[in-house]
């Protein structure tokens, strides 16, 4: 690689980047075109899923759509991003054989993001690659990075994040909650920075561009030469943008599976949050769908295609699904960053074991309702302590921030309190992400043996380490209505200071006490 062709395509639609992104891709691979550095822009600013995500999961597509915000999907794994007009791309397209090009996939995520690094360093901003894939500032993400293969070629892109608009972030996307917990950060500012907040004053947009062909000159050795689309890669750009702006490819391509006997997990390993939907035939005990989504990387990307497809109308036993899942990784060279075989095995068995509810008489629409820790016996004759939110309680109730609660009829709070009581639990009322940790310890510590609980989904999501820490085995069900993560404000709530009123599900908690008594 001593010469790098450079496209700088300027501001184009989310479509149009998407689709010149597998166009260059195909052609570097056909050995059509000479390995490439291209910069992009997007207008109207986009929201962006990863290959293997589902928009539905991940997008808030009314705010979207009423903002004016394009939404699509990128070729490449990982994470939803949220690009404003200001923001600037950056991809590298090259032939894998290159003796500059690592073979390691994680070596060669840390050369390729070295060039970008480089490129701010010039600017004045102490950048550094943070494995597996982010660029960083004094912890805070700057850029983050992703590729994909095609036979001989490969194609490695980011995103510098110069200004950008967080409340809008913040209200497009439905924030991968456990990617925030799992770099310790607790608001979407706290964890991503820009070129405006580090430097003070935005530089020119040219002068962050041509900071950035210096930084990937240097890092690779090579004459960089500014070119522009040649003649095919317009006419393939404007057959095949139509291809990416249809809803096959924005949406169809990762809809979720039907809500009939469905059984759901999440699933968090180090490379990322594994979600498992498993449209299931309790009767013939047997698999009918599989889809299996969220923030990893994955080479090739039809890897998890294919898994899906393996599982269909497999066996719903352990022992059977792990031999057929055991074959299909063996039979097959995949690279996964911060990922094995066993993950994935054990993301699909946390579905499967939602069925242990089946067992105790949870009817099969309140399975995906409730949730293990620490995976406890299926009965709560040991459990002696109800863990309830602050958040379900009245706003106006003076006992809303406190342990206990006055039983006065203003919420079905004082209702749980009152059917707690009659089987002689303790119920407690958690007012902070802090209070709910200290309440685990001292649980554990005078010898309780489990807790059943209430939260949102989201919650437990992002703190399902925290929760195994506490190594407390317990039984959660989640909330009804709106959440404080749904409104984007999850640091209220993790301070106690979210003020809307959650729906407490009384029915639930009922069932629950009833079945598992």
């Amino acid at each position: 690689m001593k010469e790098l062709r450079l496209l700088d395509t300027g501001m184009m639609t989310a479509a149009q980047n998407i689709a010149l992104d597998d166009i260059l891709l195909q052609l570097r691979n056909d050995d059509k075109i000479p390995d490439t550095l291209r910069l992009l822009q997007f207008k109207p600013h986009a929201v962006l899923v990863g290959f293997h995500q589902s928009i539905q999961q991940e997008v808030r597509i009314d705010f979207c759509h009423e903002k004016g915000i394009d939404i699509n999907r990128r070729i490449t794994g990982g994470g939803t991003i949220y690009l404003d007009e200001p923001q600037i791309g950056w991809e590298l397209i090259a032939s894998r054989w290159d003796s500059d090009i690592p073979k390691n996939i994680d070596k060669l995520y840390a050369k390729v993001s070295e060039g970008a690094v480089q490129g701010m360093k010039k600017l004045g901003v102490d950048a550094e690659f943070r494995p597996r894939n982010d660029i960083e500032v004094q912890g805070r993400k700057i850029s983050g990075t992703g590729g994909s293969f095609e036979g001989n070629a490969f194609f490695f892109q980011g995103t510098l994040l110069t200004d950008f608009d967080v409340e809008s972030m913040i209200r497009a996307l439905r924030i991968p909650l456990e990617k925030l917990k799992a770099k310790e950060l607790e608001s979407a500012k706290e964890r991503v920075t820009c070129l405006k907040w580090e430097l003070e004053e935005l530089p020119p947009t040219d002068a962050v561009k041509d900071a950035i062909i210096k930084g990937f000159s240097e890092v690779f050795d090579v004459n960089i030469t500014r070119r522009e689309m040649t003649q095919l890669e317009r006419r393939l750009l404007e057959e095949r943008t139509p291809d990416f702006e249809a809803e096959k490819w924005v949406y169809g391509v990762r809809r979720p599976v039907g809500s009939r006997q469905v059984l759901r997990s999440i699933y968090k390993v180090p490379g990322g949050l594994i979600r498992t939907t498993l449209v299931v035939d309790i009767p013939n005990k047997r698999i009918q769908a599989a889809l299996i989504t969220g923030d990893f990387f994955i080479f090739p990307n039809r890897v998890i295609y294919d898994m899906e497809a393996v599982l269909k109308d497999a066996p719903l036993e352990k022992a059977k699904l792990e031999k057929i899942l055991a074959q299909f990784f063996n039979s097959r060279e995949i690279e996964m960053p911060g990922i094995v075989p066993q993950d994935f095995i054990n993301a699909i068995f946390k579905a499967v074991d939602k069925l242990e509810f089946l067992k105790i008489g949870i009817p099969i629409e309140h399975i995906n309702k409730v949730f293990r820790v620490c995976q406890p016996e299926m009965s709560l004759k040991d459990c002696n302590v109800l863990l309830l939110p602050y958040c379900a309680k009245s706003t106006a109730c003076g006992y809303r921030r406190e342990r206990d609660c006055a039983v006065c009829g203003e919420c079905n709070i004082g209702e749980a309190y009152q059917l707690a009581e009659e089987r002689g639990m303790e119920p407690i009322t958690i007012i902070s992400f802090e209070d709910l940790i200290v309440n685990l310890n001292e649980l554990k510590a005078r010898g309780e043996k489990m807790f059943l609980g209430s939260c949102c989904e989201a919650f437990y999501e992002k703190h399902i380490e925290d929760f195994e820490d506490a190594g407390l085995p317990g039984i959660l069900f989640d909330i009804d209505s709106t959440t404080c993560y749904d409104l984007g404000r999850e640091q209220e709530a993790y301070l106690g200071d979210f003020e809307n009123e959650t729906e407490f599900r009384i029915e639930l908690l009922k069932l629950i006490l009833k079945n598992m008594g």
